[in-house]
């Protein structure tokens, strides 16, 4: 008689995937329609999901090769420049003026920046396709429950709006995965019903930055389907060029702006501001003002209320032209590195690229911890997608003829 194997209970591997399970379930499904009810969410449950992330890989030991894989990352070239950058902003700190403020918000940088290699090596290498369609119901569903919010006027847990509009940030940006996610398993159509969702709701925003967001990430996604390598190469040439180039921007579209807008439109009075600041302190684009300047400067009277609220303009501003080579290179390279991922999930990646970077050139407020947080998020969002490719299709059983 053969007795059955059976295999020996493991308490630390299934503690393991239920933490696991549940880190990406508050990752996927939670953040996004938290968000659309409260600011802190965000702040908050990244921050848990990556602690319960990073719990499973300790227990089950899933987290291998974790110094190679960091010195891997940080002698690449977009790794040396982010150091460079990271280190050109705590050395700024010696001539900013709000010395507390900076190295708060350097303080929060850094954190985030740990956590994000934290959730990195905890993500295993080989991701099950049931936490990851996770991501596609939370985006839906939280683009059913935003439409439905713009039309009542919001919830009474956010009378004006706020959390509602931070929440349409977050669905634009974490479409981006859905979509990458959806397109890779053949699921074309609800990728397709799923961007219209949100673009019902950025349409319905009294605030047009979701809705142009979601147009750049879109031409984006197309070109890079249609050319992938001439999407990715454009796309990081674009965001590297905008950025290392930005002080001749206002010198060049502050006419058209006048024509197009009048003189005294809001943007127009922004280039203004910023033309006049590069003509009155040539010599600080070299250095910069120092962290955290571009956005308390404006209230303490260092430039005029009107100045812009730009990510081209606080970078040269805060951080001068070593801070925009930096961020040129490490956009550049990031850009670039993550065109060698596979063809159903680099669109999306183009596009979420794009997508940020749009909207952080329109006027988000990039120095905020949310935005950080989002940003972070996404890219681990990303990296658990691309490990769940290991497997494109199911084996098919073959039958051989007995002799």
């Amino acid at each position: 008689m053969i007795r059955p194997v059976f295999q020996a209970a493991n308490p630390s591997a299934d503690a393991a995937a239920m933490l696991r399970r549940l880190g990406f379930a508050i990752l996927f499904f939670a953040v996004p329609l938290a968000a659309l009810f409260t600011r802190r969410a965000l702040v908050v449950m990244a921050p848990l999901a990556v602690i319960l992330l990073v719990l499973a890989s300790v227990l089950d030991g899933s987290a291998k090769h974790a110094w190679d894989k960091l010195t891997a990352l940080a002698t690449s070239p977009g790794g040396i420049a982010g150091l460079v950058l990271l280190f050109w902003a705590g050395l700024s700190l010696l001539w900013t003026p709000f010395l507390p403020q900076a190295s708060e918000r350097l303080l929060n940088i850094t954190g985030m920046i740990l956590m994000g290699l934290g959730g990195f090596l905890a993500v295993p290498e080989r991701m099950r396709s049931a936490n990851l369609y996770l991501l596609p119901v939370g985006v839906g569903l939280a683009a059913l429950i935003a439409v439905f919010l713009t039309l009542t006027g919001g919830s009474t847990v956010d009378p004006e709006g706020l959390s509602l509009e931070r929440g349409m940030l977050m669905l634009v940006l974490l479409l981006w995965p859905a979509i990458a996610w959806l397109h890779s398993r053949g699921r074309n159509l609800e990728a397709i019903g799923l961007a219209l969702a949100v673009a019902v709701c950025s349409l319905l925003t009294r605030d047009g930055l979701p809705l142009y967001g979601l147009v750049a990430g879109a031409v984006v996604f197309v070109v890079t389907a249609w050319n992938p390598v001439f999407g990715p190469r454009l796309t990081g040439l674009v965001m590297a060029g905008l950025l290392l180039f930005a002080p001749v921007l206002p010198f060049l579209l502050k006419p058209l702006a006048a024509n197009l807008l009048g003189v005294n439109s809001p943007t127009t009075l922004a280039l203004e501001v910023w033309r006049q600041i590069i003509l009155g302190e040539p010599l600080r684009l070299l250095t910069g003002h120092g962290l955290e300047t571009a956005l308390r400067g404006r209230f303490l009277g260092l430039m005029p209320p009107s100045a812009p609220s730009t990510l081209l303009f606080e970078i040269w501003y805060e951080l001068g032209v070593v801070g925009a080579v930096a961020g040129s290179v490490l956009l550049y390279q990031a850009v670039v590195s993550a065109r060698g991922h596979r063809a159903s999930v680099a669109p999306g990646i183009m596009a979420a690229f794009a997508c940020t970077y749009a909207l952080g050139c329109l006027g988000i407020g990039t120095t905020q911890v949310w935005w950080f947080t989002a940003l972070v998020a996404l890219v681990l969002i990303f990296v658990a997608i691309e490990r769940g490719q290991f497997r494109t299709k199911r084996p098919k059983a073959v039958l051989h003829r007995m002799a």
